[in-house]
């Protein structure tokens, strides 16, 4: 049984979803505030943790930080609808995905399998070498120079389709669909905000190359122009 642990304030809404998510098969835990959210998700094993931004003693985005530092575990940020600004700001530091509150159930749950169907996807290469950049699909690390570079797994998903593509151009919406779901909206930032954050943990020189109206792609000499 998936195990999910749900940080929010909002006792209603938690008592709702926790009812709802039990009957699709679920096991569901509950944090009130961001500490108690911390201690929890770090003294317990959970295939997914929903956090909301706006919480009593801290917001979301702290204790997502807190989480990172010790725990891969995929986390669905909830956010106010139509605040682009929380959304960004969560995937760049490491959300799997956002929904806008209020919600319908059963985005909720689709959404939730589809993080969980993505948090163990099928390794596209088992080690890949472009440039100074080096990718271990078996143990998930990323090096440049020798150095470790510290990525989220869809940062992680998107270097790995793109170095897999052999120099290749790829599409937006063919990392939207490999990395993220086939659902995906194909009209959000999603996918530049994750390129953004992927080229400064990289460093210069960079290689991942914006093809203006296409796509983007890792050039076989692995060094980009733009």
């Amino acid at each position: 049984m998936e195990r999910v642990l749900v940080v929010d304030d909002d006792a209603e809404l938690c008592q709702l979803v926790t009812r709802f998510l039990a009957r699709e098969g679920f096991d569901m835990r509950w944090a009130p505030n961001g500490a108690a959210g911390v201690e929890l998700a770090l003294a317990e094993s959970y295939s997914l943790i929903m956090l909301d931004v706006m919480l009593p003693d801290t917001d979301g985005f702290d204790v997502l930080r807190r989480i990172r530092r010790h725990s891969g575990t995929p986390v669905l940020m909830l956010t106010a609808r139509g605040d682009t600004h929380d959304r960004i700001r969560g995937l760049e530091m490491g959300a799997d995905d956002y929904l806008p509150k209020p919600f319908d159930p059963a985005e909720l749950v689709a959404r939730i399998r589809a993080i969980l169907r993505r948090s163990s996807p099928q390794r596209l290469v088992s080690a890949i070498c472009v440039g100074d950049v080096e990718l271990d699909g078996g143990a998930r690390t990323v090096q440049r120079s020798g150095a470790p570079v510290d990525l989220t797994r869809k940062e992680f998903g998107v270097l790995e389709v793109l170095l897999a593509a052999g120099g290749a151009v790829v599409s937006s919406e063919e990392l939207l669909e490999r990395v993220w779901d086939e659902n995906a909206d194909p009209f959000t930032t999603t996918v530049r905000v994750t390129v953004m954050t992927l080229r400064k943990k990289l460093g210069e020189p960079g290689i991942i190359e914006t093809v203006v109206g296409s796509g983007y792609r890792v050039p076989s000499a692995g060094l980009a122009s733009g």
